[in-house]
């Protein structure tokens, strides 16, 4: 019976991408490896796949019996359901530590890095397994996706190094011209129902036992959401009560402009006012440089409730 290696709930490219580069290397290592996705796919994600010729993953949300590797979270929130009735045997993320925990020995590859495929990407190094091209122009748009095209606060040289060289592989001479291709695909959000974009990008924390949800959007231009910006709120404050969460907030990001948006609905606003030392403004703030949730929006916000 073969492992599976999934990512996070409502899954982006890096943990689609970083399932599909996990299970080939663990196979050709000689365990039989496949990769699983626990949601829908998002545009950028379909876009990455089809240009380098894969398949949508297995969809799986049941892995109660099976054993695993979790990629690009560590989160039991963000996790299958039954995780504790599973074996993991591995993590790869580039995420803070979260509250996983096993009750046997595990590979574990965590790194301050912009990516998880940057880390497989040293995995790849370490064991001397060779990436076939269209792994590595897989791995390269998941790079590219979450660092925003080198923008964001949370890329390295490592990342960048990474890039080149995967880019190499795969016979991309452009690199960053294609992770623009990808972003206009974030971009087309004309036609698609409120609660898909809410949830494009969302994940779940748990911040000193309260359920707390922040979604982000990012394109090339903040001006496509002025006619349904009233829709994005009210559907936020919709999610906000049908899953019992203390706080929702969705961050509209403007990659040309480099900062976001923030949409506020919570129990008690007065604590991310004082997370990020704002002031909220008909339950909206704008703040400059901020591109990444994972180090610039989940940090001082946990802080806040701790």
């Amino acid at each position: 019976m073969p492992n599976y290696v999934v990512g996070h709930k409502i899954p982006d490219s890096d943990s689609i991408c970083s399932a599909i580069a996990l299970a080939y290397l663990k196979t050709t290592l000689g365990e039989p490896t496949v990769p699983a996705r626990l949601g829908e796919l998002s545009p950028e994600t379909l876009f990455i796949l089809d240009k380098f010729g894969f398949e949508q993953p297995e969809l799986k949300t049941s892995y109660a019996g099976e054993s695993l590797y979790i990629v690009d979270h560590s989160d039991r929130v963000q996790g299958p359901d039954d995780i504790d009735q599973a074996t993991i045997l591995g993590i790869i993320d580039h995420h803070k530590l979260g509250d996983l925990t096993t009750s046997t020995p595990l590979e574990c590859w965590i790194r301050p890095v912009g990516c998880t495929n940057t880390i497989i990407k040293m995995m790849y190094d370490f064991h001397d397994v060779a990436i076939p091209k269209d792994i590595a122009g897989a791995m390269m748009c998941a790079i590219l996706s979450d660092t925003v095209i080198f923008k964001s606060p949370t890329c390295t040289t490592a990342d960048i190094k990474c890039v080149e060289a995967l880019a190499e592989i795969a016979g991309i001479e452009d690199p960053q011209e294609l992770g623009m291709d990808m972003f206009k695909v974030k971009s087309a959000v004309e036609g698609t129902p409120v609660r898909d974009l809410v949830l494009r990008d969302f994940k779940d924390f748990n911040m000193n036992g309260n359920l707390v949800g922040i979604g982000q959007l990012e394109v090339i231009d903040l001006a496509i959401f002025d006619e349904m910006k009233a829709d994005l709120e009210a559907d936020i404050i919709k999610l906000k009560q049908e899953g019992k969460r203390h706080t929702v907030i969705l961050l509209l990001t403007d990659i040309m402009k480099e900062g976001s948006e923030f949409l506020v609905v919570s129990d008690d606003a007065a604590i991310i006012e004082r997370a990020y030392d704002v002031t909220l403004t008909d339950n909206k703030v704008w703040i400059d440089g901020v591109l990444s949730r994972k180090k610039q929006v989940v940090p001082p916000l946990q802080d806040a409730f701790a």
